[in-house]
């Protein structure tokens, strides 16, 4: 019996220590991290200076959440938001020390939105108004890039580079046929001849109305990339899309013979023509990154600081109800987050920066009425990001003045139900179920069978009862009578353009020229400062959240094509998990549409 004790004892013991040394370990690092990350690293700026933006890098409305191995790895820093990219260059502009911008493509991999280039188009623009140069340089221009690169003064594409030049477009994934096979059963309820959010669930093809919505959307979006490159490069819009009808991709000789590029060549000869603009012939050249200029002042430029905050909230991701997690809008969460605002007597105006194709109605509806109750006190001005559609537009009706980029996607003005049901994988598999119930629709909210001619009623008159009240919003926010409201809703989707057209959109501008709105209306001169919302968390959380719950998302830089294509395909299922309305009702775009 000693023995049995003894050795219980050293057993509990042994663990206990390995447990003790496992705890102190971790938290040993937590601290030693804090304390790095802690330690003053501000980075200094040289004379005759060029500042360097990788086109890899990733532009989000706002910071990500990272993790540890972002950290320890330093693939965070790929990462800027919007704000940062245009501050930089604005202060750049300033900035004596800073002679130059090189735009830099040598591991460039696509776009971050044409919405958000436009942003820093205009940004570029001012900059080379300023007096200042641009130099690019790319291996595979690819046509977001070109959005930017077009601008450089002088654009350098590498020998066995290539040019993209063919036209956007998209290429919506469907699910019926596997669902058919698997037995799961779909049935839908919907608002709206364009609403195509249930599509991929429905139909193996594009219907008409949705072919036709995508055909005026991307061809909106695609005039008026031919005239901002055109003025550029200054070649006319139709000899661009002869180029594009007839080539596709070119060489870089035929970019250069096109006048699309300024010159065939090398990084190197890029860098020697940065070292002729900053008189640095000889020496190396002095660089500063985009990530590192973030926190370098600039004298001349002013950093607002001042009791008086201009409130930005940013709406990114899909809308759900509840509080949804970091990738999503929980409608809970967001409207907990407005409601300190419009609390916060320092607050005196609120941007909402919306980049979202939409969600849940229920959540888009709780988040709308927490800004329209700030809007009762102070003014909310939107901001539209790359998409702002459906839910997304659903928040909109909340602010007095909404901006928007000519490409930005928005309007799908309509709602729908999906409801899955998995009677016949079942019943092939020998599962079944009974009930008992004390009413007639006691399971109306079943998955285990399709629903009843009855029951579809009930979920077709829920669902236009939602349509309705959107319509209403749309119609009292837009100061727009409700027939014609119905008349441009029907869940079609409509470029920024069209948008202010027919009235969705008040203005073209980006998010400082909501902010300046912002500034405008609260009558606050040059006494304010912004306060982004949701606040950053502290390194100790980030930690402890993304280490208990880790997402690993594998760059497309080092996967091939088809691994691209599963991990396209993995996140589409991720989708379904959006799907949490109380009343199974939606307002949200085709999840899957990509511009490419």
């Amino acid at each position: 019996m000693n023995f049995v004790k003894q050795t219980l004892a050293s057993i509990i013991g042994t663990l206990a220590g390995l447990f003790l040394f496992a705890t102190l370990g971790v938290s040993s690092l937590v601290i030693l991290l804090i304390t790095l990350a802690s330690v003053d690293t501000e980075p200094t700026i040289k004379d005759k200076s060029v500042l360097v933006l990788d086109l890899s890098t990733e532009i989000r409305d706002r910071e990500p959440i990272v993790n540890l191995g972002d950290i320890l790895s330093e693939r965070n820093n790929s990462v800027l938001t919007l704000t940062q990219v245009v501050k930089n260059i604005e202060k750049a502009s300033k900035d004596d020390r800073i002679k130059a911008i090189f735009l830099d493509g040598s591991n460039a991999s696509g776009g971050s939105g044409y919405a958000s280039f436009a942003e820093i188009r205009e940004a570029l623009i001012e900059f080379k108004e300023s007096g200042k140069k641009i130099i690019a340089y790319d291996v595979t221009i690819s046509e977001q890039e070109y959005y930017l690169t077009s601008l450089a003064d002088t654009l350098i594409i590498h020998p066995m580079g290539l040019m993209e030049l063919n036209g956007i477009g998209t290429e919506p994934l469907f699910w019926t046929g596997a669902l058919d096979k698997y037995g799961i059963g779909v049935q839908v309820v919907r608002v709206g001849e364009y609403k195509a959010g249930v599509e991929p669930y429905t139909r193996t093809q594009l219907s008409p109305e949705n072919r036709q919505q995508l055909e005026v959307l991307l061809g909106s979006i695609w005039d008026n990339y031919l005239q901002q490159i055109g003025e550029s490069r200054k070649i006319k819009a139709n000899q661009l899309q002869t180029i594009a009808d007839n080539k596709g991709v070119l060489s870089p000789q035929e970019a250069e013979t096109l006048k699309l590029v300024d010159q065939v060549g090398h990084r190197d000869q890029a860098v020697s023509i940065l070292k002729e603009i900053t008189e640095n012939e000889d020496k190396s050249l002095r660089q500063v990154s985009f990530n590192n200029y973030t926190s370098i002042p600039v004298t001349g430029v002013n950093n607002n600081s001042s009791s008086n905050k201009i409130a930005v909230v940013y709406l990114e991701g899909t809308i759900v109800d509840g509080i949804g997690n970091r990738e999503q809008i929980g409608g809970a969460r967001f409207a907990r987050i407005l409601r300190k605002i419009r609390e916060d007597e320092q607050v005196k105006a609120v941007v909402i920066r919306i980049n979202s194709p939409g969600g849940s109605a229920t959540g888009s509806d709780v988040i709308l009425r927490e800004v329209q109750l700030i809007q009762e006190k102070k003014p909310v001005i939107i901001s539209m990001g790359n998409v702002a559609a459906s839910g997304g537009y659903w928040i909109a009706t909340g602010g007095e003045h909404i901006f928007a980029q000519p490409n930005t996607i928005t309007g799908s003005i309509g709602v729908f139900g999906i409801l899955f049901n998995i009677e016949e994988i079942a019943s092939n598999n020998g599962i079944t179920w009974d009930v008992v119930k004390t009413a007639k629709f006691a399971d109306l909210g079943t998955v285990t069978r399709s629903k009843t001619d009855q029951e579809l009623a009930i979920y077709q008159a829920s669902v236009n009862r939602v349509y309705d009240v959107f319509l209403e919003k749309v119609a009292k926010s837009r100061n727009l009578s409700k027939d014609m409201v119905a008349n441009i809703a029907q869940g079609r989707v409509w470029s920024g353009e069209t948008a202010k057209k027919i009235g969705l959109v008040d203005s073209f501008g980006g998010l400082d020229t909501a902010i300046n709105h912002a500034v405008e209306k609260a009558e606050l001169g040059e006494d304010w400062q912004v306060t982004s919302y949701p606040t950053s968390q502290g390194f100790a959380e980030l930690f402890m959240r993304r280490t208990l719950d880790e997402d690993i998302k594998i760059s497309n830089n080092s996967t091939d094509p088809l691994t691209r294509e599963f991990f396209k395909f993995q996140e589409e299922l991720k989708h379904i998990q959006n799907f949490n309305d109380p009343r199974g009702v939606y307002s949200i775009l085709p999840f899957n549409w990509q511009l490419h």
